[in-house]
């Protein structure tokens, strides 16, 4: 049975890792403005009501708090330790998702400026997508900075390894995910298209969570290590097209998906919805199943 003085300590504790973590929390949003000078937060969500941009804004935090937990899972080494490696960590995770959202700007949605879109046009279909890069690069951190890998130097040096392959990764499945698709996704996107936008994104979070589930754990080798994301991600590049058939004849029977997104007037958002269902869906099957 647990006593008292017991459950105080585990209290004690816990309201610390929270304080911290908010602490690194506040950090990584002041450092997202820093970043995005041209962003008024208040205006845009206020003033403007940009649904675009609180989508792509919310997409940062659910992002940001996915990199900082995996500073704080994990077994503790005791508290001033445990406070030592959430400071560190989260500050890698910071700096690691903000570089994320920069390489997929210029590397993912390079076609358009993701700035226009999201402010001046009020695309949510980008900011959908913008949001989804944040939420799938804060699950790669996740697993790429959680588990145990020896001394802090070198768990740094894991972590953004890992988070290279991973966003590496990320890149290269949404390259595939266009090639699939029997459409142009940035033609689309640029159109204001919505549907194609939140089909995307459920792709994008989808491959986030197997490159996830492929980094996380103790580090027992770069071979072991590379080999696990590497067969995550094959699975992963299987699993797009096989959900997007499944969608077609189960989910949404007697209807194609394609005509229900691009080839109408107005663009199946109801349909969109079920696409990104089966393919995060599908990721999370497969992560309890393996």
């Amino acid at each position: 049975m647990i006593s008292l003085s017991e459950i105080s300590y585990i209290i004690y504790d816990a309201v610390v890792y929270i304080a911290v973590a908010f602490a690194i929390f506040l950090i990584g949003k002041f450092v997202y403005q820093l970043l995005h000078p041209s962003f008024k937060v208040k205006e845009e969500l206020v003033k403007k009501d940009n649904f675009a941009f609180a989508i792509a804004h919310v997409g940062y935090y659910v992002g940001l708090l996915l990199a900082i937990g995996s500073a704080i899972v994990g077994p503790s080494n005791g508290l001033v330790n445990d406070i030592i490696d959430i400071a560190v960590y989260g500050l890698l995770a910071i700096v690691l998702l903000n570089c994320s959202i920069f390489l997929s700007d210029y590397l993912m949605l390079r076609n358009f400026s993701i700035r226009k879109e999201i402010i001046e046009d009020q695309n949510a279909g980008t900011g959908i997508i913008e949001g989804a890069v944040s939420v799938a690069s804060g699950l790669i951190i996740f697993g790429a900075v959680s588990g145990e890998s020896g001394d802090m130097l070198f768990g740094i040096l894991t972590a953004v390894v890992f988070w290279a392959f991973g966003q590496l990764a990320l890149i290269l499945t949404t390259r595939f995910y266009n090639w699939i698709t029997p459409y142009n996704i940035h033609e689309h996107i640029e159109k204001d298209n919505v549907a194609v936008g939140i089909g995307f994104a459920g792709a994008i979070i989808a491959i986030g969570n197997l490159i996830r589930f492929g980094l996380v754990g103790d580090f027992e080798g770069w071979l072991p290590s590379f080999t696990e994301t590497g067969f995550e991600l094959v699975v992963g590049l299987i699993l797009l097209p096989v959900m997007r058939l499944i969608t077609d004849k189960i989910l949404l029977p007697g209807e194609k998906l394609t005509d229900e997104i691009i080839n109408q007037e107005r663009p199946n958002v109801g349909a969109a919805l079920v696409e990104a269902f089966a393919y995060i869906g599908g990721s999370v099957l497969i992560t309890w199943c393996l």
